[in-house]
């Protein structure tokens, strides 16, 4: 029975430090090595994505797959896609660094998801462009809604509205008196 505990534990224990090892087993590339020069483009727009230094192995082979909607018009650096993602190979420099650039089709709409994965090192890196279309104006520049209506401040309505109301209380306090002395 002792013999049948020891080795429960002994196996809790491995799994505990094996599980953690095999899900860090493929290199994941930080975020923080990956720049884009503008992740808002409009369709048909060219963007760069670049992965910096020692974000794969020097002078790997990296694989850039596009996918999104409507990417049968993108281009990768000098590739045009014919399907719903594309993809290209570029090799990384000595120290590790690569960059690619993407051009939207004309009809971009929706995000796309650019990764770039390291042939040899497995390491994967992802950048998401979402395209904004050319009409939507100072909205897409300042990441919000587009202005639809009057820009007045809360309490100009606010003292407005109480007006009105005190006027509408005065007409009727003064119908009221009115009455009362003509009744009289």
């Amino acid at each position: 029975m002792m013999k049948k505990s020891v080795a429960a534990i002994a196996l809790a224990v491995l799994a505990v430090f094996a599980v953690p090892a095999a899900a860090n087993a493929a290199g994941y590339v930080p975020e923080g090595n990956i720049t884009v020069t503008d992740a808002t483009p409009a369709p048909g727009e060219t963007v760069t994505v670049g992965f910096a230094d020692a974000s794969f192995t020097p002078g790997e082979s990296v694989s850039f797959t596009l996918t999104g909607e409507n990417a049968a018009g993108a281009t990768l650096a000098t590739i045009k896609a014919v399907v719903n993602s594309t993809s290209i190979t570029k090799t990384a420099a000595t120290d590790g660094a690569v960059s690619v650039a993407v051009t939207l089709p004309a009809n971009a709409t929706g995000s796309y998801a650019l990764s770039g994965t390291g042939l040899t090192s497995g390491s994967v890196g992802t950048a998401t462009l979402t395209a904004v279309a050319a009409d939507a104006g100072t909205a897409a520049a300042t990441g919000g809604l587009a202005s639809t209506g009057y820009d007045a401040p809360m309490l100009a309505i606010w003292a407005a509205a109480g007006a009105l109301l005190l006027g509408v209380a005065l007409m009727v306090a003064l119908t009221v008196v009115r009455r009362q002395r003509a009744n009289a």
